[in-house]
């Protein structure tokens, strides 16, 4: 995409900082449903041959975070190492009624080959739709574009910094799990 920046049509003085449920209901889910998105801002972009520093200039730039669609897949290993999932996924949930429209899991990049790797303050948010959103839609629609539906995430990287939360907004159970150690089986849930 080049500069992603320069691509952006948007009046001076205007940002991108959407929030989980305008990322996932006004951008995703038009995406994952073959409709056009204006403005069209977010490119699609293969992340995973990617490490999270190569991202600028592929990848729509708003401040120090990038957003862009990719292909869901399991396989989230780059050149220099792998992005690693942390925590549980969390449902994103409508303002307007309360029902979940998508979900979000966060990843935290690795250096180096799993699970060997060094742990970086790289972030990745992937933000899905849930099985509900895409269960809702007409019958009269093709299969293949259900199947589309189940394909598409958006990407948030940014780099966290040792003191800084740069500006990323998280929620209390978003810092407990992204504090977590990676090792589970210290932990005891209730029953």
């Amino acid at each position: 995409m080049g500069d992603s920046n320069v691509n952006v049509n948007l009046p001076p003085g205007f940002r991108f900082y959407p929030t989980d449920e305008e990322l996932v209901v006004h951008f995703l889910h038009r995406k994952a449903s073959l409709l056009p998105c204006h403005p069209d801002v977010i490119p699609d972009l293969e992340v995973y041959p990617y490490d999270p520093w190569e991202l600028d200039g592929r990848a729509l730039t708003e401040g120090n975070q990038w957003y862009y669609y990719s292909r869901r897949t399991q396989n989230r290993v780059t050149g220099n190492g792998y992005w690693k999932p942390t925590g549980m996924e969390e449902p994103v949930v409508s303002s307007t009624n309360n029902k979940r429209v998508g979900m979000k899991k966060y990843f935290v990049f690795h250096v180096g080959e799993a699970p060997a790797g060094m742990k970086t303050n790289w972030i990745m948010q992937e933000y899905r739709l849930s099985d509900s959103a895409s269960s809702t839609r007409s019958s009269k629609r093709k299969s293949q574009q259900k199947m589309d539906h189940n394909k598409w995430v958006i990407c948030r990287v940014y780099e966290r910094n040792g003191d800084d939360d740069n500006g990323t907004e998280l929620s209390c159970l978003d810092e407990v799990f992204l504090s977590l150690d990676d090792d589970f089986d210290e932990i005891s849930l209730p029953n």
